[in-house]
């Protein structure tokens, strides 16, 4: 019959740790499909899977036309007009360059949702842990203003016997009060911190949030490969950024190479009447071929220099990003074991309070109640109780920021 009853202990606290695991999940995947940062980025990299196509571009073809108002006398006749068709073409591989820039520059872009996704997983996952922790110190306070009532009842049958005197009871509704008082501060405490989360979900903050049920802290803690911080988005996107300087000064390369140009040239001839031969009156067509060579730019050397002045800059923000992120995992690991040390002791505080309040109770039926001491040792019970929540509360907020840096 005990292991049944274990059995079924085992069975609700995963049971309720799965539906609560559930229900944050179903929060983030809310705020995920609805933040409208989160769409401002997908807008922004969406613009920039748009730059490729506008890569793929030539310089414009140039037309022009003119006419001779004095027209220039030749062998074959007057030329009356000259009409012209230019076009210049970039050299082999600059636009596959600069389709690879606009690429790289939208792998980028790409990165920062990622990265956005995950903060705004964070914040929902901590918002979501405030709004359980005030929910739970309001249910350890009125289940104190319950039992202070309890021993109000009995205080005044002590009175009516002689065991007590009318200052205990006015000292049990005195800290009924004080109770009372905190669960209307945590009452607007919750809207506050509800209205938050509302708004990571982008609904209105009015919507009322129910938290399900009650945390405890996991048998044994998850283990975390510190080996996978170099995976985290933050630091990916100096990857996808230093890669994009390295196209840059690919299409760099590529645009200090010449451009060829093509032209046709053509010049309409008027006859000669005074003469007749087998070229009178012929027009003018004149095909044409350029080259444009950057000998005297120096902006081509210039932008290389940059490249090479950027990727450092970049390897030195990874290297001190790597660095604030280990320091930040290391503290998320201590501050977890922390909150684990706390609970465990906040449990053996509890079990003790709640043995000393009962050998309190026992004494009434021999002698009068302390009120004091029980209202002392009331007061340490809370005291723990609130401590064990803040605890679990600091546990799991301390694991999400473990998962915000190790995650896949």
């Amino acid at each position: 019959m005990k292991n049944i009853k274990i059995t079924i202990c085992v069975l609700f606290v995963f049971t309720f740790h799965f539906i609560e695991a559930q229900q944050l999940q179903s929060f983030i995947e809310d705020a995920k499909r609805n933040n409208p940062e989160i769409q401002g980025y997908l807008l922004r990299h969406n613009i920039a899977e748009e730059k490729i196509n506008e890569a793929n571009w030539i310089p414009n073809t140039e037309f022009s036309a003119g006419y001779f108002v004095s027209e220039p006398e030749t062998r074959t006749g007057a030329q009356r007009a000259r009409f012209s068709a230019r076009q210049k073409l970039p050299w082999f591989g600059a636009i596959t360059a600069r389709e690879n820039y606009a690429s790289a520059m939208a792998d980028a872009e790409y990165v920062e949702i990622a990265i956005a996704k995950r903060k705004l997983t964070l914040s929902v996952s901590q918002s979501y842990y405030r709004l359980y922790t005030i929910k739970a110190k309001q249910k350890v306070l009125n289940e104190n203003i319950r039992l202070l009532k309890t021993y109000e009842k009995l205080a005044l049958t002590s009175v009516e016997v002689g065991k007590a005197s009318v200052v205990d009871v006015l000292r049990l509704q005195i800290r009924q009060n004080e109770l009372q008082q905190q669960v209307e501060v945590l009452d607007e405490a919750y809207l506050g911190e509800q209205i938050t989360f509302n708004k990571l979900l982008n609904r209105e903050g009015n919507v009322v949030v129910n938290i399900l049920g009650e945390l405890s802290l996991p048998k044994e803690d998850a283990v975390y490969d510190s080996n996978r911080l170099p995976f985290n988005p933050e630091l990916l996107k100096y990857d996808k950024l230093y890669e994009s300087v390295v196209q840059s000064e690919v299409l760099n390369k590529s645009e200090h190479n010449p451009m060829i140009g093509f032209g046709l040239d053509y010049v309409p001839v008027s006859e000669r009447p005074d003469l007749s031969f087998s070229d009178n009156g012929k027009d003018i067509l004149m095909p044409m071929i350029s080259v444009s060579i950057p000998v005297f730019n120096k902006k081509y050397d210039s932008k290389s220099k940059q490249n090479e002045l950027k990727k450092l800059e970049i390897t030195s923000q990874k290297d001190n990003r790597l660095n604030v992120l280990e320091s930040a995992f290391a503290k998320a690991i201590s501050r977890r074991n922390q909150a684990r040390i706390q609970y465990n002791m906040q449990v053996k505080n509890i079990k003790q309070t709640n043995d000393a309040e009962e050998i309190l109770i026992k004494g009434y039926e021999a002698e009068a109640i302390n009120f004091n001491e029980l209202l002392d040792i009331q007061e340490l019970g809370l005291k723990f109780k609130i401590n064990q929540i803040s605890a679990i509360s600091a546990y799991y907020e301390e694991s999400a920021i473990v998962n915000y840096l190790i995650a896949e």
